[in-house]
């Protein structure tokens, strides 16, 4: 790809790169750009989104960068507060997140813009609002350039002012996902009137997200049942949100087949879809299928595919740990973080293997099932084109902050979908 717009790469690389990350790495030839920067460019294409790919581990974010250079797509790289946090159980954590995609970068050759992703900083309490004010900068510090405030377990009122009390600690030039709905939560799937109390409110406040996520039929991990995701109702919500310019961020996309995916990336405004359990069971050598979960046998136990992944007396020993302590299914995902090392430590020819597992399956979806090809010279076009690493928000302010103030939200809160 370098071959094609050297002097356009250059020249992204010197503006591109938002200051936080030329703090970090000021000789780096990366191309660490705001999710902004991403979601822009799957726009420019239309009917196309990226994938948000987990790094859970190192092995999996050298496939995934492989992939995108190949497929010559604008990615990101992200984990989430559960498996990167202060409480994690994967090795690869929000505070060391970015160097590991910049070291890739760098020794590879990756010349494809990238955003790196604090995704689900989960505020599950109103009490978790005041730490976040102290630990949210220190991921921008350590080279965060884009963030999901997903405080989505709250009532709606105070999702919203949980959204706004958190707004001033994120730079304005970062990506910026916020969420309504939990994903896999007991109240039902989104609505159009919980999506827009949302969105309307931030406007109020000159708060414009990229992204929103929404519960529109998306699981996380495993998927148990062959409901998937709701593409009609995403698009009725896409839609109803359209004049304040936000695109959606599909989770879960585990347990939905490529059609489905397609379906997404055709009908509604998805820019963002994110992969996660999918890449840690290829990554192992696990057969997967087309829904992206891990096939089993008839005693409900994965499938290792001999040659493929770790060695097979690693998977053994991971079998064995994972029986000890009582994990099945997707709780396998907690065998990451104390067999990271391990992992590393095999021969470089296995190390190998299974990043390029990783990056056959990432290819796939970017170029046959997200539309997400040649999306990377769009991404540095919408650079060049703003002359800056901020590209500002996609929409202004239409709403009356005066009719969301704190009482108002709270009052209009009671009177959703109503």
């Amino acid at each position: 790809m370098t071959g094609q717009y050297p002097k356009d790469f250059d020249r992204a690389l010197q503006i591109g790169r938002p200051p936080n990350v030329v703090k970090l790495f000021p000789n780096s030839r990366a191309l660490l750009v705001s999710g902004k920067v991403i979601d822009r460019a799957m726009r420019a294409k239309g009917k196309a989104m990226t994938i948000a790919a987990n790094g859970r581990s190192y092995i999996i974010i050298r496939g995934v960068l492989a992939a995108a250079q190949r497929a010559n797509a604008a990615i990101i790289i992200e984990i989430a507060r559960s498996e990167g946090g202060a409480n994690p159980y994967c090795a690869v954590d929000y505070w060391d997140i970015a160097r590991q995609v910049d070291q890739v970068c760098n020794e590879l050759g990756i010349t494809v813009p990238i955003a790196i992703h604090a995704d689900h900083y989960g505020i599950k309490k109103v009490e978790d609002i005041e730490p976040a004010k102290t630990e949210i900068p220190t991921l921008f510090e350590s080279g965060m350039t884009s963030i999901a405030i997903d405080a989505s377990h709250l009532p709606d009122d105070r999702n919203l002012l949980a959204n706004l009390e958190l707004a001033p600690y994120i730079p304005k030039w970062a990506g910026l996902e916020t969420e309504v709905g939990e994903i896999k939560g007991k109240e039902g799937l989104s609505t159009p009137g919980e999506a827009l109390f949302l969105i309307q409110g931030l406007n109020a406040h000159d708060v414009f997200p990229d992204w929103i996520a929404l519960n529109n039929g998306s699981t996380h991990g495993i998927e148990e049942s062959d409901l998937g995701i709701q593409v009609g109702l995403t698009a009725e919500i896409h839609q109803a949100l359209s004049r304040y310019e936000v695109s959606g961020a599909q989770h879960g996309t585990s347990g939905n087949n490529s059609d489905r995916l397609r379906e997404i990336a055709a009908k509604t405004h998805t820019t963002k879809a994110n992969v996660a359990t999918a890449l840690q069971m290829v990554s192992w050598g696990l057969e997967v299928n087309d829904y992206g979960n891990a096939a089993t046998d008839e005693d409900g136990n994965f499938i290792k595919i001999s040659g493929e992944g770790v060695t097979e007396a690693l998977w053994a020993e991971m079998q064995a740990y994972a029986e000890s302590k009582g994990l099945k299914g997707g709780n396998f995902k907690k065998l990451n973080l104390p067999f990271e090392n391990k992992i590393l430590g095999q021969p470089k020819e296995i190390r190998e293997r299974m990043s390029r597992r990783v990056e056959d399956f990432v290819y796939n979806l970017l170029v046959n099932v997200f539309n997400a090809r040649d999306t990377a010279p769009l991404a540095i076009d919408a650079i060049l084109t703003a002359g800056s690493y901020d590209l500002g928000p996609k929409a202004r302010r239409l709403e009356d902050p005066s009719d969301w103030t704190e009482a108002k939200i709270i009052e209009r809160a009671l009177t959703i979908n109503q």
